[in-house]
């Protein structure tokens, strides 16, 4: 992709121009900065002071047995979370040094500029393959047929898929396999240019050779984005990960480089977590 084409699409959907404008020290590439999060449901508290440094251009791994808050933090991120009944949050997430909080900033420029990849592939069920790429376009104002085409088949070769589905693109979303649905999922998030991509738990629900593929999707894609992926599977985030968040009861207890997180972890908690003896 060329850079100068990706502005001039990025201005049509408005994504960064309606936005008013430290852990491991990376001081001049941080890109997401979480400072004394909390948040939780009711009476009931999921995050505890969290605080992490997320550099531009690498992939963070969020790792931790279930019910630790790793879904919850990423949904803190894009302010996802807020949107269940009973949520709260406390703290601060500044995106390229902007508080994403701020009660000035709009929530829905903040989800166009951080995207976000599901556990379960979840296409439109009711839509075609390019329907299914293009619909985010559309709900945001994009009336130009030329650039909705143009950045549908950037984002299906963006997610490893153009090449499956070039000759079938009025076929149902639906009738992919699962691994093919999930790269779906990623070139639909990928239409709207996002900065950062979540992924939460995003190969579960695969079999080993379609989470193979998503796995060389994300070595690809970290040139391009800021991504954070939750996973149970310690390998996975060894492979994938340059560093790698380890959560427990709603509490950071480490983070740092990958290799010296599986390597020589600090912490006697992260050790026993990545060696298996609990989790």
């Amino acid at each position: 992709m060329e850079t100068s084409t990706n502005i001039d699409k990025r201005s049509i959907i408005d994504v960064s121009t309606s936005l008013h404008q430290d852990n491991i020290d990376f001081t001049n590439s941080i890109k997401i900065r979480i400072k004394n999060m909390e948040a939780g449901y009711y009476n009931k508290q999921i995050l505890k002071n969290i605080n992490l440094s997320i550099k531009k251009n690498s992939v963070t791994a969020f790792i931790g047995p279930s019910g630790c808050g790793k879904t919850t933090l990423i949904r803190c991120i894009n302010r996802m979370h807020e949107m269940t009944p009973g949520a709260y949050s406390r703290g601060e997430i500044d995106l390229d040094n902007m508080n994403v909080y701020d009660p000035k900033v709009n929530p829905v420029m903040i989800k166009r500029r951080i995207g976000m990849v599901f556990q379960k592939p979840n296409p439109f069920p009711t839509m075609s393959i390019f329907e299914n790429v293009a619909a985010g376009l559309k709900l945001n104002g994009v009336k130009d047929k030329k650039i909705i085409n143009e950045l549908v088949v950037e984002s299906l070769e963006g997610a490893g898929l153009w090449r499956e589905v070039k000759d079938e693109l009025n076929k149902p979303g639906m009738s992919l396999s699962g691994g093919q649905q999930q790269r779906l999922c990623i070139a639909r998030a990928l239409a709207m240019q996002p900065e950062i991509l979540l992924m939460d738990e995003p190969t579960s629900a695969l079999d080993p050779t379609a989470s193979s593929k998503i796995e060389e999707l994300v070595n690809d894609l970290r040139n391009h984005l800021t991504i954070v992926i939750v996973t149970h599977n310690m390998q996975q985030a060894a492979r994938v990960s340059d560093f790698t968040a380890f959560m427990y009861l709603g509490e950071l207890i480490e983070f740092g480089d990958t290799k010296q997180i599986f390597g020589s972890p600090r912490k006697e908690l992260t050790e026993r977590y990545i060696s298996g003896k609990f989790g």
